[in-house]
């Protein structure tokens, strides 16, 4: 994964711009209402969605970026804010159980989006939401940007399909598309 360290700490001293109150509460409901204990936000940047989380709750939050991380730690000093990528999360397998992502893996090339995809999976021991741009073909796009299908990524995996639609505008008013992901047990 390229890391362009100067672009991820401009975006991390503008995030808090971009905080969107009802997509925070829409996730801390949904995992609230899936009887969720914790939480894990793959790109948390500087913690924006997962503020609304009370303080019952395990929540945690990977990022590369030592800004955004600094100051996720600062504003919620009671969440656990780790450095790491997606292509290696530290968490042990199914200790996780609601993990999501948040316009986040339309930033990753193909090959860190597949291991990604397969370390939420070993980590997720119930949920995954993914809330991304979509794009139905993913073209090869040169786009820093890519839209992605995760309906389609998540076929190879054992999961029940729950979600997969546009998130409607009140709560994201960017064209992002919502799937949610059951794990399913081993059998």
């Amino acid at each position: 994964m390229s890391y362009d360290r100067e672009f991820w700490d401009n975006y991390a001293r503008e995030n808090e711009s971009r905080y969107n109150e009802e997509f925070a509460k829409f996730i801390r409901d949904l995992a609230i209402s899936l009887r969720c204990q914790s939480v894990l936000e793959i790109g948390c940047g500087t913690g924006i969605d997962l503020k609304l989380f009370p303080e019952t709750f395990d929540v945690h939050g990977i990022d590369l970026n030592d800004l955004a991380l600094d100051m996720a730690k600062k504003k919620n000093p009671k969440f656990d804010f780790k450095k790491g990528s997606i292509t290696n999360l530290p968490f042990g397998d199914s200790s996780i159980d609601f993990i999501f992502t948040h316009k986040f893996l339309n930033c990753l090339i193909d090959e860190d989006l597949k291991k990604g995809i397969s370390e939420m999976y070993r980590v997720a021991g119930k949920y995954i939401v993914n809330c991304e741009t979509y794009e139905k073909s993913e073209s090869n796009s040169k786009n820093v940007f890519k839209g992605r299908n995760m309906l389609k990524r998540w076929s190879d995996y054992k999961v029940k399909i729950i979600s997969d639609v546009d998130m409607h505008e009140d709560i994201e008013p960017e064209k992002i598309r919502f799937t949610l992901v059951k794990k399913l047990e081993n059998t």
